[in-house]
């Protein structure tokens, strides 16, 4: 019995010494910091950096760190692995979705559902207002299916319609009189 005791008391020194029991380490904030600045601090602590994910943010420096697992000040075990999610260093890319031959409106709205907030607008000349006509990515045509980065600033050409001159309105107030003239005539 008593060595049983014994053999039990070995196992959970052992383990305690395995699994380095009572020994911990304090996760420090790592939001805010550059990717490489978090990875010198994580190593200096003994604990291993790890890149889990990148998030586009426009408002934020590319490679900054946005959120970290486990969080800051959590007590954790010697050489554990922190996961680090940072802003992407490079845009987010869509496919430009078709918008000739919408109206301005719809246009808008469909590249901004497709993740693009930079939109200009170019008067061409055509007969039908607010159609649009084309769309330009850095002064160059693009078609449908094109990948551009949601930052990009698209230019599309709207059509400004036909403009009355004089004489069309003149001709426009003769055919309504007329027509006017018309009415009179039949009752």
């Amino acid at each position: 019995m008593l060595v049983g005791f014994g053999v039990i008391w070995m196992a959970l020194i052992s383990l305690d010494i395995w699994t380095d029991h009572g020994s911990y380490e304090v996760v420090p904030d790592m939001k805010g910091l550059s990717y490489d600045q978090a990875v010198k601090a994580l190593e200096s602590v003994g604990l291993k950096p790890e890149l889990s994910d990148s998030i586009y943010d426009m408002t934020t420096a590319p490679g900054t760190v946005l959120e970290q697992s486990p969080r800051a000040r959590t007590k954790v075990k010697p050489h554990r692995t922190v996961y680090l999610t940072v802003t992407a260093f490079s845009p987010k890319m869509i496919s430009l979705p078709a918008v000739t031959d919408m109206s301005l409106r719809q246009a808008r709205s469909t590249l901004e559902g497709a993740g693009i907030r930079n939109i200009r607008e170019v008067l061409v000349p055509s007969e039908y207002k607010d159609l649009v006509l084309g769309v330009k990515f850095n002064g160059v045509s693009v078609q449908p299916g094109a990948r551009v980065p949601t930052s990009a600033t698209i230019t599309i050409e709207v059509g400004e319609g036909l403009s009355l001159d004089v004489d069309s309105v003149d001709t426009l107030e003769a055919i309504e009189s007329d027509r006017e003239a018309s009415v009179l005539n039949l009752e």
